[in-house]
């Protein structure tokens, strides 16, 4: 997959100039576009026949290398990859393909590699992506990614693919994992992103959502520094606020609301931390929490949270299936097994739903005491 406005390069001729490691990325990006790549290294490998070549240039031309600037003739693109020291030497190339009505293009050196970047995907739609992510990934030799990342599990175009176009050339390594089941243990994605960054790669870990919002980020950090590898963290747009927002949901309002808490309900709350959310006030936001959502309510409401307090589940949010399903508190879970809601999800509880959109029509259908759920 080529994303739009993406050049047809299939099946044609491409000459990337620059040092091989700086050019590495450009080499790689072209060859997955179907093109048939050429490199050259130093200006001197395009030197005209009779011309000695500099000391710059290897004994030996490597595969697909031009030595004889007669290979412009056939070349449809020229790529010159810079490394900051004024034009390399290239400066003299231009002329070249100006007089040949040959396209040429600079792109910066790769990155130096021996990296990792963790990079926040956003809530699964592609252009909620941050503009530092799409760099981060253009320039990556390898990424490991989840199976929530953007485009989502449900999108007209598979995450896989999306990465796939977003960082051509790479290594794609899928270290997804779904409730209950770890393909790939944190442990061994640890290990994993490590080595890969010791050998000189330049590595990208896209995760869904923020990195560092039940992420298991600053686990990766934290594995990556004992190790000495740098690491550099690109936040992503959180599914915990970004989701809600999607259905008309603020986390906050004012006068309604001055304070929202995320929780993760992945494991069933002890009572204390149920009182605490119960008496907190605000807006409640649970990730991961359709699996503990009877007993989630049940503890709310026996610390005190009016059973009429609006809630709302949000099921695969920015996907083309997205759903919700609305109800008061006292019959959220109720409402919620009905529609046979499942995860991905969030769920918000709080007087902060009143105003989103779904409920808005679960009162106009049904009156908002009735405790029927509204299916979108």
């Amino acid at each position: 997959m080529m994303l739009p406005g993406t050049p047809d390069l299939a099946g044609r001729t491409v000459l990337v100039c620059g040092e091989a490691r700086a050019a590495r990325r450009a080499v790689a990006r072209y060859r997955d576009a179907g093109a048939e790549v050429l490199t050259a290294v130093a200006p001197s490998d395009l030197a005209p026949s009779g011309v000695a070549p500099s000391d710059s240039t290897p004994a030996e031309a490597a595969p697909g290398r031009p030595t004889r600037p007669e290979v412009l003739d056939r070349v449809a693109l020229v790529v010159v990859v810079r490394t900051g020291a004024d034009d390399d030497g290239w400066g003299a190339l231009a002329a070249r393909c100006r007089e040949r009505g040959i396209l040429l293009v600079a792109e910066p050196a790769a990155a130096s590699g021996g990296n990792v970047t963790l990079v926040g995907g956003g809530p699964g739609r592609a252009d909620l992506l941050t503009v530092a992510a799409r760099a981060a990934l253009a320039q990556a030799d390898v990424v490991f990614y989840d199976r929530l990342g953007p485009a989502g599990p449900d999108s007209v175009i598979p995450a896989a693919e999306l990465v796939a176009a977003l960082a051509p050339g790479a290594d794609l390594v899928d270290v997804g994992k779904t409730p209950g089941h770890h393909k790939v243990p944190q442990g061994e994605i640890e290990r994993q992103l490590v080595e890969a960054a010791l050998a000189g790669r330049t590595v990208v870990r896209l995760k869904g959502g923020d990195p560092f919002v039940f992420g298991r980020g600053a686990e990766e950090v934290r594995a990556c520094a004992e190790a000495g590898v740098p690491v550099t963290v690109l936040p992503g747009v959180t599914s915990a606020i970004s989701v809600p927002g999607a259905v008309g949901v603020p986390v906050t309002h004012r006068g309604v609301s001055k304070l929202f808490t995320v929780a993760s309900g992945h494991q069933p709350f002890s009572e204390d931390e149920l009182e605490h959310l119960a008496g907190l006030g605000g807006t409640i936001v649970l990730l991961m929490g359709v699996g503990t959502l009877p007993q989630t309510t049940a503890g709310l409401l026996r610390h005190g949270l009016a059973p009429e307090t609006p809630a709302v589940v949000i099921e695969r949010g920015f996907c083309d299936t997205q759903r919700s399903t609305a109800a008061p508190l006292d019959r959220l879970a109720l409402a919620a097994a009905e529609a046979k809601c499942s995860s991905p999800a969030v769920i918000v509880i709080g007087d902060v739903v009143a105003s989103g959109d779904d409920w808005t029509r679960l009162a106009e259908e049904f009156g908002a005491g009735s405790g029927e759920g509204v299916r979108a």
